[in-house]
């Protein structure tokens, strides 16, 4: 029976992404890179305590992006983005030029999409059109008594 690793996140950006970029040489003797962008997104959860308060709980998860989607995470994604994360969880580990062995676990994202995003401070926010007035215009029917 195999397992399953499945991570979904809806949170904000606590940070911009870092992008790092790692050379490579391809098969066909050119060379390429390839990108890595990691950023940190908060979840929140809200909850009451024994004397009716309301607290919060913040988490911290690391998540990142490799190949185009990192690309695309260095374009479009700003701090404190609303963002939907799909992804899968991996530990790994290092040591420290002491010795020291440390672990990090991260979200390794198959997917994100953006459900609000902040403008950056030299941006204008986009106008996005009203979607009924693109397909409805003075020449459309009426739409009349619909039976529902």
């Amino acid at each position: 029976m195999t397992g399953v690793n499945k991570v979904i996140l809806l949170g904000n950006l606590a940070k911009n992404p870092d992008v790092v970029a790692f050379p490579q040489n391809k098969s066909n003797g050119t060379a390429g890179v390839v990108k890595k962008a990691s950023f940190p997104v908060m979840t929140s959860e809200y909850r009451r305590n024994r004397d009716g308060e309301r607290t919060e709980h913040s988490e911290r998860h690391n998540v990142v992006c490799w190949y185009s989607l990192a690309e695309i995470a260095e374009k479009i994604l700003r701090k404190g983005s609303l963002v939907y994360v799909e992804g899968k969880l991996q530990t790994r580990s290092w040591e420290d030029k002491e010795g020291n062995k440390h672990y990090i676990t991260e979200i390794i994202a198959d997917s994100f999409n953006v459900i609000a995003n902040r403008n950056r401070p030299d941006e204008a926010p986009a106008q996005e059109p009203d979607p009924l007035s693109t397909i409805l215009n003075n020449e459309t029917e009426p739409l009349g008594d619909l039976p529902f």
